[in-house]
């Protein structure tokens, strides 16, 4: 068995100093509610774990709609849906994160730690594309921005480079008659991985789509941003033609795997209906 050195930094310096030192044998601890998991399954085995729970780089949240928001990579669940300006800005983003196991886990997990662990069906991963949302990481050569779409390599792999810890997430200022949602498809009603996961985010003018966001995932070795879609969308009212072709570059953006919760061609048949479902609770909310 491997030993475990532990360590809890006050700074972002240190926690990026010995986590590059472990070159490549160290885990990020946040929430933990996928590292404990691996570690205890014989998954994982590392030299070194880095709790950064402790620095306030990565687990504060700042800014407004009007000016948008930095959420700390680390935040939890809990705390971001206890956030009231973000709650009402980006309720979709908190849809897809708050469907991340029980009550209990969404206390310790984290929009940096899902976007991280790299799994495709990951629920706040859609939303958080449809958002537009950045992430900044860090690392011992300073600072760079990642798109959250570019951040998953495949499945259990992230586009980080050794030593770069993700510190916080920007999301865009909320412009008026803007709104997102997130839905996803499981064959239980709770406590489940996605199927199909989507998210939607939408900025309406005079009942006139202007700018549209989607992601899909669960279908395909990473999360999707669907720009044909989106542009489907954009400049249509919303009408039944708009949303039929936005939902069949939906599942043309499909590449999916067949598994026991879902066979290639029911999970790209999904992907239009969540489509559709998703596009009708964002434009409902621009309205709000």
């Amino acid at each position: 068995m491997t030993d475990i050195q532990y360590l809890a930094p006050r700074t972002l310096d240190e926690a990026i100093s010995a986590y590059a030192a472990a070159d490549g044998a160290g885990r990020i601890l946040a929430g933990g509610t996928d590292l404990l998991v691996q570690m205890q399954a014989g998954m994982v085995e590392p030299g070194l774990i880095v709790d950064i729970k402790n620095i306030a780089d990565v687990t504060g949240i700042e800014g407004s709609a009007e000016s948008g928001f930095t959420v700390g990579a680390a935040v939890s669940g809990a705390a971001l849906e206890k956030h009231a300006g973000f709650a009402a800005a980006w309720p979709g983003v908190l849809e897809g994160l708050n469907l991340i196991g029980s009550i209990q886990i969404q206390g310790r997990a984290s929009l940096g730690g899902n976007l991280c662990n790299g799994s495709p069906a990951a629920d706040s991963v859609p939303a958080m594309v449809a958002a537009g949302a950045i992430l900044t990481v860090q690392g011992p050569d300073g600072q760079r921005q990642l798109a959250v779409e570019d951040v998953p390599a495949g499945p259990g792999k992230t586009n980080l480079k050794l030593g770069e810890i993700a510190i916080s997430f920007a999301f865009p200022p909320r412009a008026v008659g803007s709104g997102d949602a997130y839905l996803r498809m499981i064959p239980r009603t709770e406590m489940d991985i996605a199927v199909v996961g989507c998210g939607v985010n939408l900025t309406l003018e005079g009942g006139t789509c202007t700018a549209a966001r989607v992601g899909l995932g669960a279908v395909a070795p990473t999360v999707l941003l669907v720009e044909d879609a989106a542009a489907a969308l954009v400049g249509s009212n919303l009408d039944e033609a708009a949303i039929e072709a936005a939902a069949e570059a939906c599942r043309a953006a499909c590449n999916p795997i067949d598994d026991k919760r879902g066979t290639i061609a029911y999970r790209t048949q999904v992907a239009g209906v969540l489509l559709k479902r998703t596009a009708a609770i964002a434009a409902e909310r621009t309205r709000a």
